[in-house]
């Protein structure tokens, strides 16, 4: 293994000169870009109860290659970076290199602002992606390498543990049993990318093709965005099927700060572009709540593309039309709803997942329908 290059703290670099240090490390970068085979990529803003277990985890990966870990501080508050700075000649004694840098800010800048910084300050031909709260197992980059050097063009996830156990029971189970068929498929489903953020791991030419994450903030789903965007770009979608990496779960994740109506607009928008603009006609499976709001969310060209609703609901399929009150047509749209036996494909499915007692998926069984070809889950 090469011995470790010890990058240059922020704090290390002097005040003059500095726009002139900073090309000639980019300049040492490039030069010696390949030199790395992964760079473990961490944002991190007030972490420092979270940092020992998940830097000691770091310290014992399995992986035989050249290692570096690229911290980017996002203006802490909390002796973070302190606690990062104690764990260099740990590190470096597994020969891992440590960069460190950040800003003091009065206010945070977000993290697809620090994801950016850290993967700017990288070198490694892979990047890492590591949550400052989550803690990797021992085999996880070795697995994820290996399964990107297969799939360089491509987003690689794992399975995951949650902690607290039995958090988002649902989701977790979906993120570990989605199928590798699936993973490019249920892509318009609430929980975001089919790979889950804190799990990728891809090739440093792949995320530079895609574009950086969105650095709007506090709000801002940076990794669906980026998610979507690789998937636009013909990027694939990977899994290595192991559990690889503990995922926490606490009131502070930046997740909760993004809305369900951001993600619903974003899913909308995705779905019209890669699969109703493809089709002549379709049904919404779910007269309800969730079918109507996706009717009123689509654009007018592919409103007037919805054939029918169906439904299980003898109450609702008597009514037999939904009829859209807000609509400045005249007379205003009125959509038949069927049972779903009496519908046909191809159906944007609007029930929510493992929330039936397997019945939905009998019924979708029941027609001979193929998942991507047939219908698609929006739910």
């Amino acid at each position: 293994m090469n011995p470790p290059k010890r990058l240059r703290s922020e704090a290390e670099t002097p005040t003059g000169g500095r726009e002139e240090e900073e090309r000639e490390e980019e300049e040492e970068r490039e030069e010696e870009r390949g030199a790395v085979d992964v760079s473990i990529v961490m944002p991190m803003y007030n972490a420092s109860c979270w940092l020992d277990e998940c830097l000691q985890a770091i310290s014992l990966q399995d992986f035989t290659g050249t290692m570096e870990l690229s911290v980017f501080d996002d203006a802490s508050t909390d002796d973070s970076r302190k606690v990062v700075e104690g764990w260099r000649e740990r590190l470096e004694a597994r020969s891992i290199s440590l960069g460190i840098s950040g800003h003091d800010s009065a206010q945070p800048r977000g993290v697809g602002y620090a994801k950016n910084k850290a993967v700017s300050q990288s070198c490694g031909q892979h990047l890492c992606f590591q949550d400052a709260d989550d803690v990797m197992l021992p085999q996880r980059v070795r697995l994820q390498y290996e399964a990107s050097l297969l799939q360089p063009n491509s987003l690689v996830g794992c399975k995951v543990r949650r902690v607290p156990e039995g958090s988002t029971e649902r989701y977790t189970r979906w993120i570990n049993t989605i199928t590798q068929d699936q993973l490019t498929i249920q892509l318009y489903t609430s929980h975001g990318p089919t790979v889950i953020m804190p799990t990728w791991f891809c090739s440093r030419d792949w995320f530079l093709k895609v574009e950086p994450f969105d650095e709007g903030g506090k709000g801002v789903p940076e990794d669906l965005l980026f998610f979507y965007q690789s998937i636009r770009q013909g990027g694939g979608v990977a899994r290595v099927d192991e559990c690889l990496l503990v995922y926490r779960y606490h009131e502070k994740a930046t997740t909760h700060s993004v809305t369900e109506e951001t993600i619903w607009k974003l899913r909308v928008d995705f779905l019209q572009e890669r699969v109703l603009g493809q089709w002549e006609s379709f049904t919404i499976w779910n007269a309800g709540k969730q079918g109507r709001k996706l009717y009123r969310s689509l654009s007018p060209t592919n409103q007037e593309k919805v054939k029918a609703f169906c439904d299980v609901d003898e109450n609702k399929i008597q009514k037999g039309f939904y009829t859209y009150e807000e609509s400045k047509q005249r007379p205003k749209p009125k959509i038949p709803v069927l049972h779903y036996k009496d519908a046909s494909a191809p159906f944007i499915v609007c029930v929510k997942l493992d929330m039936t007692g397997g019945v939905l998926e009998e019924n979708l069984d029941s027609l001979q329908l193929k998942e991507g070809t047939d219908y698609y889950h929006f739910n």
